[in-house]
């Protein structure tokens, strides 16, 4: 029996939080989760999109990337192995990348941090160990650590900057994929402001000893409330941002997920470093001439959700599927995405999705669905 099956389930340090607020705790990448706490799914989304929200992510990989020749040398090791800029990033600042393969897909997504004389990366939960092997066997002479003792939560929503403020003063100078270092009661704390929910608000690593601590005084200030998974992904879902596993994996490349923004000025052709990484010849080929399909947006008619795994049907048949879709709360309508022939990719083209046996109405729609309110 695969071991992966029958291992039991990883528990978050503030498990007990969760508990004592009325979560319902879930299977989900291995660990034991919070889907959801007395409000519901709906009550968390809308809370969070008109004050603010504290997520917990501890689930999410934090690796150290620490060069034993420089962090020059790092950053161009690292992008052998993804199309982003990691050279021009300038310390205290973070950015999104893309771990591609050979053939061009996408590994994972993830998010690196210039912390002066290393790198801070964080991988999705479902790739921690796979992304651990992939890094080490691609960076040489760099030390890549994982990060066992310390808890990550986010903090989301318009209300997010004057909660953590009253905390951590100096934190509402902090503009859009900022991060820094700071005290907190004996504790460092890793802070960047970002998030994946389209909402401003910040992503902050702790001690494990010190999280409850800290989660309660964020829970203490005004306006602010647990969330859990499910909030989290209705709520990146209206934002468009892609889910991997579900919106992005090895099958699909950033040209046709529409991350083709990640792929740095310096990495693309004509650039002072073109090339160079896993895949580069398709998605460098893409770059120029297009993708054959793409990742869209969509707004199926009248009130019924159309799921991952929904096939969509053009006039001369099956043109793609859809593969994350839900009710929309904040839309009060459902909303999906997936991947459709790039001709019939323009907003406002008609489709059909086929649910339960029937072919139902639906239109491509632009990304995102909510515009997104980060603090630039």
């Amino acid at each position: 029996m695969d071991d992966a099956l029958t291992a039991p389930l990883r528990r978050l340090p503030l498990r007990d939080l969760h508990l004592s607020r009325g979560a319902r705790l879930v299977p989900f990448a291995g660990w034991e989760m919070p889907v959801q706490y007395e409000p519901g799914v709906m009550a968390e989304h809308l809370h969070t999109r008109a004050s603010a929200s504290l997520f917990d992510v501890s689930h999410m990989g934090q690796v150290l990337l620490r060069p034993r020749n420089g962090l020059e040398h790092l950053a161009l090791a690292l992008e052998a192995l993804v199309p982003a800029d990691i050279l021009g990033l300038p310390e205290g600042r973070q950015r999104y990348g893309l771990l591609t393969d050979d053939s061009g897909g996408i590994r994972d997504d993830i998010m690196v941090t210039n912390r002066g004389d290393h790198l801070l990366v964080v991988v999705n939960a479902s790739m921690r160990d796979a992304d651990l092997a992939h890094l080490r066997d691609g960076l040489g002479q760099t030390e890549v650590q994982e990060v066992t003792d310390r808890a990550l939560l986010a903090l989301q929503g318009p209300a997010s900057e004057a909660a953590l403020a009253t905390l951590v003063p100096g934190v509402a100078t902090m503009r859009f994929m900022e991060a820094r270092v700071a005290p907190w009661q004996g504790s460092e704390l890793w802070i960047s402001r970002s998030g994946y929910t389209g909402e401003d608000g910040f992503e902050i690593s702790i001690p494990s000893v010190a999280a409850e601590a800290f989660a309660m005084a964020v829970l203490g200030q005004p306006g602010v409330l647990p969330a859990g998974l499910g909030a989290r992904d209705s709520l990146r879902l209206e934002a468009g941002l892609p889910l991997y596993g579900n919106d992005i994996d090895r099958t699909t490349s950033p040209v046709e997920a529409g991350l083709s923004w990640s792929i740095g000025k310096a990495r693309r052709p004509g650039g002072a470093r073109a090339g160079g990484f896993a895949g580069a010849d398709r998605v460098l080929r893409q770059l120029e001439l297009g993708a054959r399909r793409v990742r869209v947006g969509l707004r199926p008619e009248g009130r019924q959700p159309m799921r991952a795994g929904t096939a969509l049907i053009g006039p001369d048949g099956h043109v793609g599927h859809v593969t994350s879709g839900g009710f929309g709360p904040t839309l009060q309508a459902p909303v999906a995405m997936g991947y459709v022939d790039a001709t019939l990719a323009a907003p406002g083209t008609d489709l059909t999705g086929e649910v339960r046996g029937r072919a139902l109405p639906v239109k491509v729609a632009p990304l995102p669905f909510v515009p997104p309110s980060f603090k630039r």
